[in-house]
């Protein structure tokens, strides 16, 4: 059955590709966060519905995938944990894009146990719950440790993250080396156990660490549903399900085209129908908010990461997919899915 308003979707979703494909290009776009490229341009090659859009992503991912190895062709003499992280990242999605970009990886299995998990992570997934106590980014630049609640360098004082989203970070970080073949001390197993420790999510819209248990719960589906390739059920997720469902319609009210994005394409994996009134809605907006050059949101930001990511995430929520039957990435993870793990998250 077609989608709702399927060709506009259709125009929408290329124009959006266009336009990352042209800020991919970009040298210094590129260098900063080529391996978010790649992820985009094999889910699009991968998942999309549209074969010359699934073929446009080949051809170009491609590309960019053997710029990515000619830019990484080894791994640095004395690499830190984001280095090795970044080349698990980028070698994983150059990989599954263009095979000719594949490389040994037991050089990079072993620079990857040279630190701890806590240096990828933030925290050990295999011994504690996500913590609190992990400052953001300082306004000078520093990346402070945990537990600091002033700069080490210019003595401001420290906003420190929410456990969603020191969460959600280690849950994109061990499903992309889990997937590679890597370890980064911590396994996906690790980190999703403690989902029932982020239960119950913000009642409502503007509590604080709304935003980010919104995208706790989105990056919960991207990684379960392998970035766009298998649907869920429902009941396998019911509190992120009723989360995603309940808040979409204020989001929509709000303008935001990144979470409304995520929003859809979440809900979509769980069969949400593309004709209801909530994926409707939703729709309509994402279609009447695109810009003129394919983007959405706005594109003079400071930060390069800002100016793609609400392009990247709109596309995706307009972009028919290729579902494959319901199952999970790591199938050996279903038992965590199970009554009594859901369960256990209410007590």
């Amino acid at each position: 059955m077609a989608t709702y308003r399927t060709e506009e979707c259709a125009r929408a979703a290329r124009r959006g590709f266009e336009f990352l494909l042209r800020f991919a290009r970009a040298p210094e776009n590129f260098d900063a966060w080529g391996s978010d490229f790649l992820n985009y341009f094999y889910v699009v090659a991968d998942t999309a519905a549209d074969a010359g859009l699934r073929r446009r992503g080949r051809t170009e991912g491609a590309k960019l995938a053997r710029r990515w190895c000619r830019r990484h062709p080894s791994i640095p003499e004395e690499p830190d944990a984001e280095a090795v992280y970044e080349l698990v990242y980028g070698g994983l999605y150059a990989d599954r894009v263009c095979a000719r970009g594949r490389r040994p990886k037991a050089k990079l299995r072993l620079a990857a146990r040279q630190f701890p998990a806590a240096d990828f992570l933030w925290f050990d997934p295999s011994a504690e719950p996500p913590p609190s106590d992990v400052p953001d980014e300082c306004r000078c630049g520093l990346w402070n440790e945990r537990g600091r609640k002033t700069c080490a360098r210019c003595r401001r004082r420290l906003k420190m993250m929410t456990r969603y989203l020191v969460w959600y970070v280690a849950l994109i970080r061990t499903y992309v080396a889990d997937s590679y073949g890597v370890s980064l001390g911590a396994s996906y197993a690790d980190v999703l156990r403690w989902l029932p420790a982020l239960r119950p999510y913000p009642e409502a819209f503007g509590e604080p660490g709304f935003y980010d248990a919104a995208y706790a719960v989105t990056h919960i589906v991207y990684t379960l549903n392998d970035y766009d390739k298998y649907r869920l059920r429902p009941e396998w997720l019911p509190r992120e399900f009723a989360f995603l469902k309940k808040h979409l319609a204020r989001l929509i009210e709000e303008r935001d085209p990144e979470t409304v994005g995520e929003f859809l394409e979440c809900l979509k994996c769980f069969g949400l129908s593309t004709r209801g009134p909530l994926i409707r809605a939703g729709t309509d907006f994402l279609l009447a908010s695109q810009n003129a050059d394919g983007s959405w949101g706005r594109t003079d930001n400071e930060e390069i990461y800002r100016n793609y990511h609400t392009t990247l995430a709109a596309t995706g929520g307009l972009t028919e997919v290729r579902w494959r039957a319901p199952r999970l990435a790591f199938p050996e993870i279903r038992p965590l899915l199970t009554r009594k793990f859901r369960v256990r998250s209410a007590e």
